[in-house]
């Protein structure tokens, strides 16, 4: 139970005995607040919604909790005001927060909430023949991160990578291909060969409409098994993963499932025919829709008038598919806000259809990555390739090292952490509805709110740990003065709070929790770093503060890694 919890209980009992019961452990602990400077105090309760119910001002309730309110780990309580302000016991609260990192190590913070249930977790889902860009990185990375996170607390994610891989897009790039291809060219660069060919088709489409049709005519072989039509979307889709995978493994990501559109093609029907038998299908202009105006949403559409069916069929499907597969406890899709009312759409039909599971369904959407402001587009070949980002990145990052640390023994690997790091904490500091402008110098940038000011920070950590002779031990002991130091009490609090930390980005699937803590505690401990001698003379206070660098290098390098990067010891 962290600090906060304890004095939540304390402060609830002490308003039991003042009348006001209805303010429980868990109402006190949502109202509890940190004050704006750490001389007022490590928590403050305001006491503005007690007023009604013990009908006396709220600056005298504080005065009278501040008497009330007493015990471990509360050093003292003072009454500001309106606001009660509790000092913690510094010295029990850093030998239990060190001692607790120290004896748990990277397991500091994980929970059994989920108790190995499944939760599929539909991520990244790049377009086949189509180049990765950087508009793909959200997705990737933020629903990588979220998968840590949920497998952190007890459950058991299972990454799925929903590739679009069909659609009338293929039969245009099949059309191309006859028209411009060239096999040699396509093996030796797939996806930059593919990706000009699917340009070329809407550009000499402008010119010549009558491709547009070629391309339904091709799709339709496709979707008819057509011998020629398979073979060459089956090449496209092979030749893609293949380069895809480059990327993921320069990431780190991995994914337990590739089932993309494709793989729904035979499942369809089976949901056309539950909808019809529940008396759930209305025509419409020829179409059939399921009639959703009793939640305030359009339509959804199932089949078109033509008997094609669409995303929403498939996504059904592959809903049923991932229940019927996993019994999962959620079910997570990181896709676009622009999809918000698809999601909103599949979700109610499901429940018209009867699954109370469609309950445990979330929508993860996130901002788009702009370019000069400006959605960027494959259609129009406006794009930024996530390759050629990552490539820059670990080469900036390796001619630093190669300048300011060149006795480095793994360059190259470290510069792989880092850049590749840089690009992923771009992403993930930032809160993931916001839309994200890209920009070279801003994501290259290796100071000030970045990762690899984070990752530095750990691996001074590190350095420091070595230079000191540290050994590990999960026996704190705190010498007068060892720790009493604002700075250290600062970087305390803030390993205190990381398991709450990842609570809430947990709750809230928002990585960015973690993301502004790491930055936080890199910059609370470089300040500790910056004005307090950590190698001190005296052997048992050295010992001490090394404990905490030791602890601080444990969170440091967890909360990387739930958001996916690594924590180098050397840079």
């Amino acid at each position: 139970m962290s600090y906060k919890h304890q004095a939540a209980s304390i402060i609830a009992a002490a308003l039991t005995r003042l009348g006001a019961d209805q303010f429980t452990a868990e109402t006190v602990y949502d109202m509890l607040e940190t004050p704006p400077n750490p001389s007022m105090g490590d928590i403050a309760f305001p006491c503005f919604q007690l007023a009604k119910a013990l009908r006396k001002a709220p600056p005298l309730i504080a005065a009278e909790l501040a008497g009330e309110v007493s015990g471990a780990p509360i050093r003292e309580a003072k009454a500001v005001g309106p606001y009660l302000n509790l000092f913690l016991d510094q010295e029990s609260v850093a030998r239990d927060v060190i001692g607790t990192i120290l004896t748990q190590g990277s397991a500091y913070g994980s929970r059994d909430i989920g108790q190995g249930r499944n939760v599929p977790i539909d991520l990244s889902s790049p377009n086949i023949a189509k180049p990765f860009s950087m508009g793909h990185l959200r997705s990737t990375v933020i629903g990588n991160a979220i998968a840590n996170i949920m497998e952190k607390h007890g459950y058991r994610p299972i990454r799925i990578n929903h590739l679009g891989d069909w659609g009338t897009q293929f039969g245009k790039l099949i059309v191309a291909y006859k028209l411009w291809g060239d096999e040699e060219k396509v093996k030796a660069e797939p996806i930059k060969e593919l990706l000009h060919l699917y340009v070329r088709f809407h550009e000499e489409a402008e010119k010549d409409p009558s491709l547009e049709d070629q391309g339904r005519e091709w799709f339709k072989k496709l979707e008819d098994g057509d011998e020629e039509a398979r073979r060459l979307w089956q090449w496209f889709r092979d030749e893609s993963l293949k380069e895809f995978m480059k990327i993921y493994d320069l990431m780190g990501v991995q994914f337990d499932s590739f089932h993309g559109e494709a793989f729904y093609n035979d499942k369809m029907d089976r949901v056309v025919s539950m909808l019809e038998e529940k008396g759930l299908l209305t025509e419409s202009d020829g179409a059939l829709v399921v009639n959703l105006d009793e939640y305030d949403m359009p339509p959804c559409l199932i089949k078109k008038s033509d008997g094609a069916t669409l995303y929403a069929t498939r996504d059904l499907a592959a809903a049923l598919y991932r229940y019927e597969t996993y019994n999962f406890a959620k079910a997570l899709y990181v896709v676009g806000n622009e999809q918000r009312l698809h999601f909103q759409q599949l979700y109610k039909v499901l429940e018209k259809m009867g699954f109370e599971w469609a309950k445990e369904m979330y929508h993860i959407p996130f901002g788009m990555m702009l370019k000069d402001g400006k959605k960027m587009s494959t259609r129009k070949g406006k794009v930024v390739l996530l390759e050629e980002v990552l490539a820059q990145a670990i080469e900036d990052v390796l001619n630093v090292i190669r300048e300011k640390n060149p006795s480095l023994e793994n360059k190259e690997e470290v510069a792989r952490q880092v850049g590749v790091g840089a690009v992923i904490f771009h992403d993930l500091k930032n809160y993931r509805l916001n839309d994200i402008n890209f920009s070279w110098e801003e994501m290259l940038t290796f100071e000030g709110e970045t990762g690899p000011y984070v990752q530095y920070t750990h691996a001074r950590a590190c350095s420091l740990l070595r230079k000191g002779g540290y050994e590990p031990t999960r026996e704190v002991k705190l010498p007068a003065g060892a720790l009493d130091s604002k700075e250290a009490w600062a970087v305390i609090t803030l390993l205190n709070s990381f398991p709450e930390v990842i609570d809430r980005a947990r709750e809230q699937f928002d990585p960015s929790q973690i993301g502004k803590y790491v930055i936080d505690l890199a910059q609370a401990f470089n300040k500790f770093y910056a004005n307090v001698r950590i190698l001190a003379e005296e052997e048992d206070v050295k010992t001490a503060r090394l404990q905490l660098v030791a602890a601080v290098v444990t969170v440091l390098k967890e909360g990387l890694r739930l958001l996916g990067l690594a924590a180098p010891e050397e840079m």
